[in-house]
């Protein structure tokens, strides 16, 4: 009897993904319960985020409506952002794995050699307003004191 409990049959992994599982990973592979563990990871630090995100105590309705909103985005935003540093060694167009040879676009994802150009990944950074900075930073408005009149 002792027997029997010690060697159980292998099962498979309760994802349907064809590997084997066990008991101490909650009867999934390693790859099925890292996936989960990372999921969970995810989404305990999204409601983190939005708890900490503070509420303005306003009275007018319409202008707290319009926090809720702009908070509720920023959630959104923060939850993407924990995606993409999860999975920073994978290009975001086609999933290939770029390990340390990825190139970080200014839209902040990274790509691989195919689709590290602007043009190949459909880039939303706003490449013109960022020269425009630039260059008004560069150059200062130069202007002379006025002279006072005799």
């Amino acid at each position: 009897m002792a027997e029997e409990h010690r060697f159980q049959a292998p099962k498979l992994c309760a994802n349907n993904c064809g590997l084997l599982g066990s008991p101490a990973t909650q009867n999934l592979c390693p790859k099925c319960h890292r996936d989960l563990q990372l999921k969970q990871h995810q989404s305990s630090s999204a409601k983190l985020a939005v708890n900490q995100i503070p509420i303005p105590s306003s009275s007018l309705t319409s202008s707290s409506s319009s926090f809720q909103v702009k908070d509720e985005q920023t959630a959104e935003m923060m939850a993407a952002e924990t995606v993409v540093e999860v999975r920073p060694k994978r290009c975001l167009s086609c999933d290939k794995r770029v390990g340390l040879t990825g190139f970080k676009c200014r839209c902040g994802m990274v790509y691989c050699g195919i689709h590290r150009y602007p043009e190949e990944h459909g880039c939303k950074f706003d490449f013109k307003a960022m020269g425009k900075q630039q260059i008004a930073k560069a150059n200062p408005v130069v202007k002379a004191v006025k002279l006072q009149k005799i």
